[in-house]
């Protein structure tokens, strides 16, 4: 669940986006491999192992990811987990693997990959562009030939070899800065949702534990 509706802080959605993609390369590259490895090997009993450990990790790693959001994006997301059941270790793996809450973890470490491939390429081809164009009037005489060409050296549809030429353009950089701020806010709030939404607890599960709190307050008034 989002407690919080305003927007993200900016710094903080810049550095949330870019860590997406290395984040997400290695989390695709661990679940495929122990995913395949416990998979092929579970006839052996290995691959039993490999999953309990796929689960635990995962679950732990999605702790980590809630508090990575709400570090940088300012969004809080609730635990969706209920307490394990007390007494043998079988019936509290029954009730991870029974809990959807796990699976939806899993499905958002998968997916957080091409997230952040395309939050990446977004982000850097939006500021890359927007501060290209702000210094413009600054760097052009240091470019090959003194000038800057449009679209590129061998192909010069627009020549850019003074300050008063670059001025327009560092406008328009002015305008693409303006974007680009826009576009991460919305793009993180847009990940702060989704995260929220695989990360958090449902209605159904909310409910829950809200009566799992309930039935052991009176067991506790009982017991009293």
């Amino acid at each position: 669940m989002v407690v919080e509706r305003r927007d993200p802080p900016f710094g903080g959605s810049v550095v949330f986006l870019l860590m997406n993609l290395p984040l997400g390369v290695v989390a695709f590259a661990l679940l495929t491999s122990f995913t395949a490895a416990g998979v092929g090997t579970a006839v052996v009993w290995v691959g039993v192992g490999l999953l309990a450990v796929l689960v635990l990790a995962v679950r732990g790693a999605a702790r980590l990811e809630r508090a990575r959001v709400y570090a940088l994006l300012d969004r809080y997301i609730e635990l969706p987990y209920l307490p394990l059941p007390a007494g043998r270790q079988a019936l509290r793996w029954k009730a991870r693997l029974k809990d959807p809450s796990t699976w939806r973890d899993l499905a958002y470490f998968f997916l957080l990959f091409p997230l952040g491939v395309v939050e990446f390429v977004l982000v850097t081809t939006f500021w890359a562009t927007s501060l290209a164009l702000t210094a413009l009037p600054i760097y052009f005489r240091w470019l090959p030939g003194g000038a800057y060409h449009f679209p590129a050296e061998d192909v010069r549809w627009l020549t850019v070899d003074s300050t008063v030429e670059a001025l327009p353009w560092a406008a328009l950089g002015v305008l693409f800065i303006a974007l680009s701020v826009a576009l991460t806010k919305a793009l993180a709030g847009v990940h702060a949702r989704l995260a929220a939404g695989l990360l958090g607890p449902t209605v159904a599960q909310r409910h829950r534990m809200e009566r799992w709190w309930l039935d052991t307050e009176e067991k506790n008034l009982v017991a009293g």
